[in-house]
């Protein structure tokens, strides 16, 4: 393992000095990769420190107690090698899980889609659910969350919301939620007291900077309209709202959230390019056999991944197993756990297929 964090050290020491020259940083999509690889390559050089450290105490320690002249020093020596020893196996994990190659994409913003699907008007309401869990999540992460657009439910919740997020290693979070979630509970319009199943799909895209997806502007048409639903009268009387058609794919996308035509076109692009990066990935990954057997990460929209069992106060992630009766709490935003394990659960799947890692 020595030997590896090594060859990353000279790598970090290599990209340490990339960063600082004037024409990496005048060139924005090098600088940006070169800027998160120091980032992941430090997390390892770190560790890797603390590693050499441990296993200098342990060599030390051992020659103390080989030599065995001095009692005193030998009993510490054993402590300081039982300390050690203990702490070892641990450290060498997260180390392997440092060293899985990343995935570019898990550093940047996203595009979250949440839609009703089956259920009528509960299913409207609890994609309005699932949007607060969100929001509360992010929020709680420090991350920001920004609206692009949405179709209110005719009795609460949304029959299709948009939203932005931007944050640290957003993606690399958020793309365990992609998936259909499906919620058993009594409806507020059930008169019989009988629980109903409904579900919700959600759409986790990958932010596409504009170097990463050539967005031809002669392909797109721009339709400019005032807004419908909820909003000031200055936004419902002018022509702010923006819809985009992209003649090669079909794809429209809509924007009305910001009172300015131009906030709104920008957040439209935004969408679009995610949406075509997403279609390149999906080519991808279809092509990867070994992405295409990952249930944990495959973004595939019409895996079931999880389901809310509110008489039970039950979560349940199909993907790995994970039962936790915590449904309140992991619907008013506490979902980390769910993520920690489902992140663990990719990292152990990758390590068994990297031949390399050690």
């Amino acid at each position: 393992m020595l030997e590896k964090i090594q060859i990353v050290k000279q790598r970090f020491d290599e990209v340490s000095d990339l960063i600082i020259q004037p024409d990496i940083i005048s060139d924005q999509k090098r600088y940006i990769k070169l800027n998160k690889e120091y980032k992941d390559l430090k997390k390892i050089v770190d560790k890797g420190e603390v590693y050499k450290s441990l296993t200098d105490n342990i060599a030390e320690a051992e020659e103390i107690i080989a030599d065995g002249s001095d009692a005193e020093m030998v009993e510490m020596a054993k402590m300081q090698l039982e300390e050690a020893k203990a702490e070892l196996p641990a450290l060498e994990e997260e180390i392997k899980f440092l060293l899985i190659p990343k995935d570019p994409d898990d550093a940047k913003n996203v595009v979250v889609e949440v839609r009703a699907g089956t259920g009528g008007d509960e299913a409207s309401i609890f994609a309005g659910d699932l949007y607060r869990m969100y929001s509360k999540y992010c929020s709680d992460k420090g991350w920001k969350v920004d609206v692009v657009s949405l179709s209110e439910g005719t009795s609460g919740g949304f029959k299709e919301i948009i939203f932005e997020v931007s944050g640290e290693d957003v993606y690399g979070t958020m793309k365990f939620e992609a998936g259909v979630h499906r919620v058993q509970r009594v409806p507020q319009t059930e008169t019989q007291g009988r629980v109903h199943t409904s579900a919700a799909t959600v759409m986790v895209l990958p932010e596409a900077e504009e170097f990463d997806v050539e967005l031809d502007m002669s392909e797109v048409r721009i339709e400019r309209t005032t807004s419908t639903g909820p909003g000031g009268q200055s936004v419902n009387t002018t022509y702010s709202a923006i819809k985009l058609h992209h003649e090669p794919t079909g794809m429209i996308v809509s924007c009305q959230d910001q009172k300015s035509s131009h906030k709104n076109l920008e957040k439209a692009l935004k969408v679009l390019r995610s949406r075509l990066y997403e279609m390149e990935l999906a080519k991808k990954q279809a092509a990867d056999s070994e992405k295409r057997k990952s249930m944990v990460s495959s973004g595939d929209r019409s895996a079931k991944i999880r389901t809310y069992n509110y008489p039970q106060g039950r979560v349940t992630d199909h993907r790995i197993g994970l039962t936790l009766y915590d449904l309140s709490n992991i619907i008013n935003g506490d979902i980390q756990k769910i993520i920690d394990e489902l992140m663990l659960a990719e990292n152990t799947e990758m390590l068994k297929a990297s031949d390399d890692v050690i």
